[in-house]
């Protein structure tokens, strides 16, 4: 194990990546019962979405351990299987068949992408000052989810969001694991974000024993049984090419696979060099290592994914938990997609395990992402900018994707001003400006759909 993940190069143990990788997979395993839910709605057995879903992400992120050897989990992603259900199959009346099909190509062009190295070149070209507040911002971005998980922060309909009521149990049950982990923490006791999740959960089940109906009010509920397995072969390699036959839907199609695309190339983008940051794995030059495996491994999962009957897989933010914990290698991967493989069979149990439970995970790994924000040099305006509106927008458009979308747009309009006025001292790399061409044009066309 040593000395294929490297360990010791890493600086960590047998022992850490485990922890690291279990608790990735309790911050990831909300996805088993989430995505189900939501791709169901579009018309897909739910049974069999379940068995997809855990195997999708089991299979990718084993594969991001054994050949990348980097400490992500993949699994189909949030917003994505939204937009598979609701833009898509829903709002443009399309089989979810036809939407799979889409789901692969745009898999397909990925791999293309990632081969040709212009993902890499992407991710490598994003300012070092730009990377450090995506880390921030993606810290933000996921504690903001942790907080609207667990209650304390709600839907306001004046005021957009509030606070929420302390006295609910979702709001106590997180409380509860939050003050764990902190403990645990001081105390320097490994794993104390894994042992604040089961502490969390194990509080919640009490509560749904107690008062069944109002733990249900809550959507908590205790788990239906033990084990469950169900087949995959009604959503299974059901693509469906028909749509080209249709000359007047080809151009819907052609959307479609353009939108899947850019969100996850960005969200994917700015996920990898968020957590890598945090794990200390930007090198000098503020490139990424092994930035062109980890993006292939995400295209091949799509396009994996879609085959089996999923939407489109990307790299998760929540695989900052395990970093946290000290995972730094692709042991950490293989452990959390073992997990997701062995979930197939016991999902009742960990379908059962409440958002308010992970919450108090994700709140502590927002905390743990802050400390990069020192790292920003928000003396200089033409880097300090940028840096304040990638790590504003994030949360505030709900979006990773969007949140680096106006920190590059706003990095190049602003340094080519500032190359003008200094006479050239200020440079902008074409890779940016590319880019930067590319946002303005994908926000004249959402603009004008």
């Amino acid at each position: 194990m040593d000395k294929f993940f490297k360990l010791k190069e890493n600086n960590t143990n047998m022992r850490t990546e485990i922890i690291a990788g279990i608790t990735t997979f309790l911050t990831m395993a909300y996805i088993i019962a989430v995505n189900p839910d939501i791709l169901s709605i579009a018309g897909m057995p739910k049974g069999a979405l379940v068995t997809a879903t855990c195997l999708t992400a089991g299979l990718t992120t084993i594969f991001m351990g054994l050949y990348a050897n980097l400490p992500f989990g993949l699994a189909s992603g949030m917003g994505l299987n939204a937009f598979f259900t609701f833009g898509v199959v829903i709002g443009l009346g399309v089989s979810w068949q036809t939407a799979l099909t889409a789901v692969f190509i745009e898999g397909i062009i990925f791999i293309i992408l990632s081969l040709t190295n212009v993902r890499e070149a992407v991710v490598n070209t994003i300012p070092l000052n730009l990377k450090y507040a995506v880390t921030v911002g993606i810290g933000l971005f996921i504690s903001f989810i942790g907080f609207v998980n667990s209650g304390v922060v709600i839907k306001n309909e004046s005021t957009m969001v509030s606070m929420g009521n302390f006295t609910s149990p979702t709001v106590i049950i997180a409380a509860f694991g939050l003050f764990t982990m902190v403990v645990f923490y001081k105390r320097n006791i490994k794993g104390a974000l894994l042992w604040g999740i089961a502490v969390s959960t194990i509080a919640a089940w009490i509560y749904a024993i107690i008062d069944p109906q109002g733990a249900a009010y809550y959507k908590i509920f205790l788990p239906e049984g033990v084990f469950k397995y169900e087949s995959i072969s009604s959503i299974a390699f059901k693509l469906d090419f028909s749509i080209f036959n249709d000359p007047s839907k080809i151009w819907t199609l052609v959307v479609v696979v353009f939108t899947f695309l850019f969100v996850d190339f960005f969200d994917t983008v700015g996920t990898l060099v968020g957590v890598a940051s945090k794990a200390n794995m930007i090198d000098k030059e503020g490139k990424v290592p092994g930035a062109g495996k980890a993006l292939l491994v995400d295209a091949i999962g799509t396009t994996v994914g879609a085959l089996l009957g999923v939407s489109t897989v990307t790299t998760y933010v929540e695989s900052s938990a395990g970093v946290a914990e000290g995972g730094r290698t692709g042991l950490t991967s293989l452990v959390t997609g073992g997990l997701f493989l062995l979930a197939m069979f016991f999902a009742p149990l960990f379908v059962a395990i409440p958002g308010s439970a992970t919450a108090p995970a994700l709140i502590m790994v927002g905390f743990f992402m802050m400390e990069n924000i020192t790292k920003i040099d928000f003396s200089d305006f033409s880097e300090g900018i940028p840096a304040f509106l990638t790590i504003i927008l994030m949360p505030l458009t709900y979006s990773i994707g969007d949140g680096l979308t106006i920190g590059v747009l706003s990095y190049v309009i602003i340094g080519l001003l500032v190359g003008v006025y200094d006479k050239g001292k200020k440079k902008v790399s074409n890779v940016m400006i590319c880019l930067a061409f590319i946002f303005i044009i994908k926000l004249i066309v959402s603009g004008i759909g």
